[in-house]
């Protein structure tokens, strides 16, 4: 196993905040934030290597091994159930999984109700623990468009300052999970890093959101 601490950072701005975390706790790593192609990057003094990945596959690196840590959403960990360690809520890109409708939405809990949404298993979990007979629309995208022509009863989507909703005439009418950034670690090498990243969490704990 690599003695270099494998880091896996979701592109885009949640990660760029993390990263300066990171680098505020004493991880930081040369040419990271720099606008540039390369995908890897590494401290060889610090021991730590970062690399860039699409929010949806940190998880699938972490839980593979590719990456010793990784940031991820809690909305990929509810829906995708990786096998990784949880180690912390970094409290940063806050958000909600909620259910919406149309503001003229009535529902009807003899009938099947119509979920649109791109999290299907967060959305079944929810509505069987309410028992609640649902009939589950996978979408990719424009969530917001399922109900307003007809296509869904309601829809199941994260949610954080609510202004898409409003300007489609939707209206939010139910919390399903709150939602923020996850340290996770892969369970095989957690032993091996222990001390790195017991000291990553620890620098990062200290650090504030917008560091």
């Amino acid at each position: 196993m690599s003695e270099f601490l494998h880091i896996a950072l979701p592109k885009g701005r949640l990660g760029e905040r993390v990263y300066r975390r990171f680098a505020a706790a004493g991880f930081a790593c040369p040419g990271v934030l720099e606008d540039t192609r390369r995908l890897i990057f590494e401290n060889a003094e610090q021991k730590v290597r970062y690399f860039w990945v699409k929010p949806s596959d940190v998880a699938i690196y972490v839980e593979r091994g590719a990456a010793d840590l990784g940031v991820a959403g809690k909305d990929i960990l509810l829906e995708y159930r990786p096998d990784v360690l949880e180690l912390l809520d970094l409290q940063t890109g806050c958000c909600r999984m909620a259910v919406a409708a149309r503001q003229d939405f009535r529902d009807r809990p003899e009938r099947t109700l119509r979920v649109a949404t791109k999290f299907p298993r967060i959305a079944g979990d929810y509505y069987r623990s309410l028992g609640r007979d649902i009939d589950i629309i996978r979408l990719n995208g424009s969530i917001e468009l399922a109900p307003l022509l007809g296509l869904s009863d309601v829809i199941v989507d994260l949610v954080e300052t609510g202004a898409t909703l409003r300007e489609n005439h939707l209206t939010e009418l139910e919390t399903v999970a709150p939602v923020s950034a996850r340290l996770i670690a892969n369970r095989a090498s957690f032993p091996f890093h222990r001390a790195a990243i017991t000291a990553v969490m620890e620098g990062l704990r200290q650090q504030p959101e917008e560091a």
